[in-house]
């Protein structure tokens, strides 16, 4: 079973490869990016898991079914 320090570091792991990347180039907008590369498919993940149900994908999720409806939308998956 995968453990959240497991994606924690991962997301280390790809931060740490995304600035040697940047080979002396300033980094831009670090939070935005992080968030929309790993919102975007947890939710079409979990979308799946709960079989495209909103009200299940959201309790899965922990937040309102109206919250993952705009995050949703934010993300073009409706």
């Amino acid at each position: 079973m995968s453990h959240p320090n497991e994606i924690a570091e991962c997301v280390q792991r790809t931060l740490d490869q995304y600035f040697r990347d940047l080979d002396g180039e300033k980094p831009c907008a670090v939070y935005n990016m992080v968030i929309r590369n790993v919102e975007r498919p947890m939710l079409e993940f979990i979308l799946r898991q709960a079989n495209g149900n909103q009200t299940a994908a959201a309790e899965i999720l922990g937040i309102n079914r109206n919250t993952l409806r705009r995050k949703l939308n934010e993300h073009d998956l409706l």
